[in-house]
């Protein structure tokens, strides 16, 4: 167990949080989708409740290791401030920090400081020694509630918690118990669905359920290979051709574990990669040589919503089909839907899945969203995420 801000005494002191603020902006500047700021506010409410100063540091988008104007931190600041209704004091230097931001920490306990993009420096992504412990003078307590960058090593996380008392926040605390619970003791039947477009970026996802599932679902892109692993035609559909042999041996792995491996029955297939393009549905033993496979098929909707109607627990990462295009989102909306509809634990990985659900509008019927992608693909790989084993254990 690792310790939380409730294990630490935060009133009159610096809090030093790193937040995931990597929000998505227009070309104005403005922020399109505040999810992951209003995630981060019952930590920051409770250090302020406590008596405790945070001060916020976060990357957006990605510098490459200098300051970039577009991919400032200022409109997280003026988010902030509204949906707080305190002021934020925004630290508005390249550098990111400085002998004038040390000073601003120690200033004004009743406001909030909020930091410029770390990924300014390119110390940041290095986990340079003296850029965390440059960061650390800022703070007389560190908490992580960045789930969504904790499985990489950063100076912002992994470098920082070396140097000061160190806690996670109530965001990274969720995502343990939710996804780390559901990993160690699930209720049983589990059903994992796993989508999205290349098997290579779910074969340790896979291997890993293959533990603990009852049945996995395999759909989306990453589908094709296994359809080709069985000697059938995918047309143009996207597929990866070295990953042949290892869709046959998970297929077999999942055979001598007695886990289903469930692919889909049939599929909506069109000439071209576009929402307009004329669409057909086809079993999966008849993919045209000259048709993509942009969606799965009703077929296989009624045979998905079967299975996962009959589970306890689902586990969701990767949706069904280009849920992008409207005429091809219906296999993902449908998965949506009946997640919602049913008593289910519901557990859905970050990326496309969370913003699947989204965009269905169905966020406050599932049990629990992830608000990191790849950290939610590689917690649930079973590997330890560099930016949570550094906090110190209970």
């Amino acid at each position: 167990m690792k310790k939380t801000i409730r294990d630490l005494d935060v009133k009159n002191k610096r809090v030093l949080v790193r937040c995931d603020f990597n929000v998505p902006l227009n070309e104005k500047g403005d922020i399109t989708d505040d999810n992951r700021i209003t995630a981060a506010l019952p930590t920051i409410k409770y250090i302020m409740e406590k008596g405790g100063k945070p001060i916020l540091m976060s990357h957006l988008g990605r510098p490459k290791g200098k300051a970039d104007k577009k991919l400032t931190l200022a409109p997280v600041g003026k988010k902030l401030e509204e949906l707080l209704g305190c002021e934020v004091v925004f630290a508005d230097y390249d550098d990111v920090i400085n002998e004038e931001v040390v000073e601003l920490s120690k200033k004004d306990f009743e406001k909030i400081l909020l930091l410029q993009n770390t990924r300014f420096r390119k110390e940041e992504k290095e986990n340079e020694e003296n850029f965390s412990k440059e960061l650390a003078k800022l703070g007389d307590v560190f908490i992580n509630d960045a789930f969504g960058t904790s499985h990489r090593a950063h100076a912002s996380n992994v470098g920082v918690a070396k140097n000061l008392p160190n806690g996670v926040g109530f965001l990274v605390e969720k995502e343990i118990d939710k996804i780390g619970g559901v990993l160690k003791n699930p209720e049983k039947p589990l059903v994992a669905i796993l989508g999205g477009a290349k098997v290579s970026d779910k074969i340790n996802v896979i291997e890993n359920l293959l533990n603990i599932a009852d049945k996995i679902i395999i759909g989306g892109g990453m589908a094709f290979t296994f359809v080709a692993a069985q000697g059938y035609e995918v047309g143009k559909s996207i597929l990866e051709e070295d990953k042949i042999d290892l869709a046959k041996e998970l297929m077999k792995k999942a055979e001598e574990k007695r886990v289903d491996l469930v692919l889909p029955l049939d599929y909506k297939v069109a000439e071209e990669f576009s929402n307009d393009s004329e669409w057909k549905t086809v079993s999966y033993e008849n993919i045209p040589s000259d048709y993509m496979g942009l969606d799965i098929g009703e077929k296989s909707i009624e045979l998905f919503s079967k299975l996962i109607k009959e589970a306890k627990t689902v586990i969701w990462n990767g949706p069904m089909g280009v849920f992008e295009f409207d005429n091809f989102a219906e296999g993902t909306e449908e998965i949506c839907k009946v997640l919602a509809e049913n008593d289910i634990i519901s557990i859905i990985g970050g990326g496309d899945s969370a913003a699947a659900v989204k965009k269905a509008g169905l966020e406050d019927s599932m049990t629990h969203i992830s608000t990191g992608g790849g950290a939610s693909l590689e917690f649930m790989e079973g590997k330890v995420l560099p930016g949570i084993d550094i906090i110190s254990d209970k």
